[in-house]
C-alpha cells in the first residue's frame, strides 16, 4: 500500500465532504479556502541595513552577480563560507520557527532582515536585480522568488523560505518548506518528499561525480512518488558572488556531464510540483507559479565537495537541518 491509497489527494476533495483535518466539520467551511490561489499583498517600505555592514556590489548598484567567479574555492573562501553558511541556516531556522497562521510574509521578512542585520550580515536579496526584499516567502503554488507582503498566511498553507546572507565577503544560501498549521496529507507528503530528493542528491556529491547524476536522483525519486520536477530554475555556483555560471539540474540532463572536483561550492534546490512541472511568472518578473495552481515545494543547502565527498556549508550552529513545518530536529540531518 502506498500513501496515496491511504488518503484522498486535496485536488479530489469535493466541497460536501469531509474536511481533511478531523474536525467534523464540512471541507467548504473548514480548510477549502486554503486551496484558493495565492493573491499578491501590499509592499512596505524597503527596509535599510547600517552602513557599517559590508555590502556586495548590487546593494547600491541594484545589478546582479559577477558569473566569472572560479567555481573551485580557495581555502580562504571555504573558511569563510563555513561559518557564513552556518549563520544563514541559524537564520532559516528562527524565521521557520516564527512561521504560524495569521502572520504576514512580511513580519517574516521583517524578522530575516534583522536577525541578518545583528549578526553582521547583509541579507543578499535586497536589491539584488532590483528586488525589494531581504527574503523570498513562497506559499503553496509559488514555485521560488516569492516578494514578502501584507498576505497572512492561512492554516494549511505551506511556505518556502528562502535565506541567503553577505559576510565576510562570501554569501550562504538554504531554504525549506514549513507547514502552516494543520496541513493535508497530500501537501506533507509532498514536502516529505521534495526533502528527500535534496538529501538523495547530496548523497551523491563526490568527486568525478557527473553533474547529470544529481538531477537523475531527484528527477528518479519525485516522479516515483507522482511529482513533478520544476525545469527553469537550477542549483547554482556560489561564493564572493550569489549566483556563479556553475548550473545544477534538478532533472536528468545528459548533456550536464561536468565532473565534480575538490573545492567546488554550489547549492542544489529542488522544486517539487503536485502537478504539472512547469512555471509562469507573474507582473512583477519575480514570483514564479505552477501553470495550474498546483502545489510546490522546495528545499536547498549550499555544498562543497570534499576529497571523498561532501560537506553541508549551511547546516544550522547544531549540526542539524532547519525543519520542514517548524520542527527543530530532522531524521534526515547529515553531519
Amino acid at each position: 500500500m502506498t500513501a496515496t491509497d491511504i488518503y484522498t489527494p486535496l485536488s479530489k476533495i469535493r466541497p460536501n465532504d469531509p474536511c481533511f483535518c478531523g474536525s467534523g466539520q464540512k471541507f467548504k467551511r473548514c480548510h477549502r479556502s486554503t486551496t484558493d490561489r495565492v493573491v499578491a499583498g501590499d509592499l512596505s517600505p524597503r527596509r535599510e541595513v547600517p552602513a557599517s555592514i559590508e555590502r556586495p556590489p548590487w546593494a547600491e548598484s541594484g545589478g546582479g552577480s559577477d558569473r566569472n567567479e572560479p567555481d573551485v574555492k580557495s581555502a580562504d573562501v571555504i573558511d569563510r563560507m563555513r561559518r557564513t553558511g552556518r549563520l544563514a541556516g541559524d537564520v532559516l531556522a528562527a524565521v521557520g520557527a516564527a512561521v504560524a497562521p495569521g502572520v504576514t510574509t512580511d513580519e517574516l521578512d521583517e524578522l530575516c532582515h534583522r536577525l541578518s542585520v545583528e549578526a553582521g550580515a547583509y541579507p543578499s536579496p535586497l536589491n539584488y536585480n532590483g528586488y525589494k526584499k531581504s527574503l523570498c516567502t513562497s506559499v503553496n503554488e509559488v514555485v521560488c522568488h516569492g516578494i514578502p507582503d501584507s498576505r497572512a498566511l492561512r492554516d494549511g498553507d505551506i511556505v518556502n523560505l528562502d535565506v541567503t546572507v553577505f559576510r565576510e565577503g562570501v554569501n550562504g544560501d538554504t531554504n525549506a518548506t514549513f507547514l502552516v498549521g494543520t496541513v493535508d496529507p497530500e501537501s506533507q507528503r509532498l514536502v516529505r518528499v521534495t526533502r528527500e530528493c535534496l538529501s538523495m542528491a547530496i548523497d551523491q556529491v563526490r568527486p568525478g561525480q557527473p553533474i547529470s547524476e544529481l538531477g537523475r536522483v531527484i528527477e528518479s525519486h519525485a516522479e516515483a512518488n507522482g511529482f513533478g520536477v520544476v525545469q527553469q530554475f537550477v542549483g547554482h555556483g556560489i561564493g564572493e558572488t550569489f549566483h556563479t555560471a556553475l548550473a545544477i539540474p534538478h532533472y536528468y540532463e545528459p548533456k550536464a556531464t561536468r565532473r565534480l572536483e575538490p573545492g567546488m561550492v554550489f547549492t542544489i534546490e529542488p522544486m517539487i510540483t503536485v502537478g504539472d512541472w512547469r512555471a509562469r511568472m507573474w507582473d512583477d518578473d519575480w514570483t514564479a507559479v505552477t501553470v495550474d495552481g498546483k502545489r510546490t515545494a522546495q528545499f536547498e543547502h549550499t555544498l562543497l565537495v570534499t576529497d571523498d565527498g561532501v560537506e553541508i556549508l549551511t547546516l544550522r550552529s547544531d549540526g542539524l537541518w532547519s525543519g520542514d513545518g517548524g520542527q527543530p530536529t530532522d531524521p534526515l540531518a547529515h553531519g
